[in-house]
């Protein structure tokens, strides 16, 4: 099994007998990435902030856009262009895509070093600082009608280190599994366009940038990318590759840091908040039947 696993993890790449499907997607991502870098960066201002609109934001919404699921239903020339094929390989090869990416964000730790080692303690006790979502997310996740799913999906921003540990503990059948998937996917589709629009607009706020683009690091690559792109766009009294770097570090921390956080914080405080919670918002003694339902 242990030989499996990542040859079947790889599998979509392989190139032998699938050159048209390579082809295809190659082909897809240099146009969309030609239409995206000919739109530009595109700024303005909203009340004290700024929306900063780049090119990756473009791609991303390009992308969804011409998926065989979207416009793909209407059009039959695209769909069978862009098939299911093209989205299947396009997984994997985000993963690859995006190495280079972090190399390069790791040449500009560096420079920064002594700010970065300065700031230690702040990128530890960062993670702390996310559980604060659950009080937020929770809440609404049962007002919304969700049982046992809110806790999967309300524990965390649920990149993979979350859907790991969820899915490892509950299994992904159950509901607590469907609830972190659900999150996944919302933040694999949206988590890049909300947070490239959120990076340019968080200067509103009036804190620090160095705390901005410590916000950045949510333990996704993709949206640390738009974030921080955004955040050094629309920041002028900090340098880019500050700005860049202390995003980069704290998405790396987030990344090592927050699977222990969930596993031994995070998953036991919003069981003990949903039990609470759940009568008070639903009524009756929803919380401890839905808490059998997730265990089986």
């Amino acid at each position: 099994m242990s030989e499996e696993g990542p040859t079947d993890r790889w599998e979509p790449i392989r190139i032998a007998g699938r050159w048209a499907i390579h082809g295809r997607t190659h082909l897809t991502v240099l146009v969309i990435v030609i239409i995206a870098e000919a739109i530009g960066t595109i700024e303005f201002p909203i009340g004290p902030g700024t929306v900063v609109l780049l090119p990756l934001l473009f791609a991303v919404v390009i992308g969804v856009t011409i998926s065989y699921s979207v416009l793909g239903k209407y059009i039959k020339t695209l769909r069978q262009f862009v098939d299911k094929d093209v989205s299947i390989l396009s997984s994997p090869l985000l993963i690859i895509a995006l190495m280079p990416l972090g190399v390069k964000y790791g040449t500009q730790v560096g420079p920064s070093f002594e700010s970065l080692v300065n700031s230690g303690a702040a990128f530890i006790l960062q993670e702390l600082g996310n559980l604060g979502t659950i009080f937020l997310a929770l809440p609404l996740a049962l007002l919304l009608g969700l049982k046992r799913e809110a806790i999967g999906s309300a524990v965390s921003i649920a990149r993979e280190p979350t859907l790991g540990v969820v899915t490892d503990k509950y299994g992904i059948e159950s509901p607590e599994g469907r609830g972190v998937l659900g999150t996944y996917l919302t933040g694999t589709v949206l988590g890049t366009i909300f947070f490239g629009l959120l990076g340019g607009f968080a200067t509103a706020t009036g804190l620090d940038p160095h705390a901005l683009a410590m916000a950045c690091g949510t333990g996704s690559a993709s949206m640390m990318t738009a974030c921080s792109a955004s955040l050094a766009t629309a920041v002028e009294s900090v340098p880019d590759d500050q700005i860049l770097s202390f995003a980069a570090t704290s998405n790396l921390l987030t990344g090592i840091t927050g699977l222990y956080v969930v596993l031994f914080i995070g998953l036991p405080l919003i069981n003990f908040l949903y039990e609470t919670l759940a009568p008070l918002i639903r009524g009756g003694s929803g919380g401890n039947e839905t808490s059998e339902e997730g265990s089986n």
